[in-house]
């Protein structure tokens, strides 16, 4: 259950970051958006880790897809870690209005369509390869 939280913090916290873009007067909505990020972050690691220790090898077409999920999963926390910290830089310092925001928006949407890329190849296996109908 715990790899469910990355995908619905990511999410909906970049959902948040971009309202705060269109509504430029809800300040509440980038915080909210810099906290869920923050939380889909420490969530993500615990996600990969429980991966990594408790997922047998596969074989065959559901190793390809676990390798592609694994991989999915690097990619989605690399950048999770490096706009959170681009986060906790500005938010520390005070800079939010500057234009490396920009940078950080852009990374975190990267995150979202990577963690939903991950997702997807997490539920094959799971409806795939390990749950058969």
């Amino acid at each position: 259950m715990l790899v469910h939280f990355p995908i619905a913090l990511i999410a909906v916290g970049f959902v948040a970051d971009f309202a705060s873009l269109v509504f430029k007067k809800e300040a509440c909505l980038s915080k909210t958006g810099f906290y869920l990020l923050i939380a889909g972050t420490l969530s993500a690691i615990l996600a990969l880790l429980t991966g990594l220790f408790f997922t047998s090898e596969m074989s065959g077409s559901a190793g390809e897809i676990q390798e592609t999920h694994e991989l999915f999963a690097w990619v989605t926390l690399g950048l999770l870690i490096v706009t959170a910290l681009i986060r906790l830089f500005l938010t520390v310092k005070k800079r939010e209005k500057s234009n490396l925001k920009w940078i950080a928006f852009v990374l975190y949407a990267l995150a979202s369509v990577s963690v939903s890329i991950t997702g997807f190849y997490g539920g094959t296996l799971v409806y795939n390869y390990m749950m058969p109908l």
